[in-house]
């Protein structure tokens, strides 16, 4: 099973296709993108893998949603949400080729993509973690309500942030309590 197709004001996200793997290995390339992925840039054989393993393990067994993120049809990012034992619930993750940046792209991305969580997976809250120093996804992501929860400290001695958003309150939440 492969993830349904979301979509903003610009963008489309879509599961990833076979044809999708340059652009992917591009974006994991790039270490001004891949620096704040994971644990940091990979070598190409080890993108490539990973890019497998969308198709192989992901999508073949239901383990999360992930897809490529579009704008005018072309490929600009990769975006997912899944269960994150370090963050204690369902994380977001995107990232944005550099030349999609500053376009608000990341926004259009974390609000889907945060809404997908509480709507479609029924989660009380949804994650994203970030490195200490990524300023503008902790900008980003306080500007769409996520706060600051914990931090957490890394093998290398870097700390990644833990924030967190809970969905909003259900619209019959006051009528329930008033009953």
């Amino acid at each position: 099973m492969t993830s349904p197709a979301l979509s903003t004001a610009r963008l489309c996200l879509e599961p990833y296709a076979p044809g999708d793997e340059e652009d992917f290995v591009a974006l994991f390339q790039d270490h001004r993108v891949s620096r704040w992925m994971g644990n940091g840039p990979g070598t190409e054989a080890e993108d490539r893998a990973l890019f497998g393993r969308i198709f192989s393990k992901v999508y073949a067994q239901d383990l999360f949603d992930v897809w490529a993120v579009r704008h005018e049809g072309r490929f600009v990012g990769h975006a997912e949400i899944k269960p994150s034992e370090d963050a204690g619930g369902h994380e977001i993750v995107y990232a944005l080729a550099v030349t999609a940046w500053g376009r608000g792209f990341g926004t259009e991305i974390a609000e889907v993509l945060t809404g997908y969580g509480f709507g479609t997976l029924g989660l009380p809250e949804v994650h994203a973690t970030v490195a200490a120093e990524n300023a503008a996804s902790l900008a980003l992501l306080g500007r769409i309500g996520f706060r600051h929860v914990r931090d957490m400290v890394e093998d290398d001695g870097s700390t990644t942030r833990v924030l967190t958003r809970s969905a909003p309150p259900h619209p019959d939440a006051d009528a329930d309590a008033r009953v």
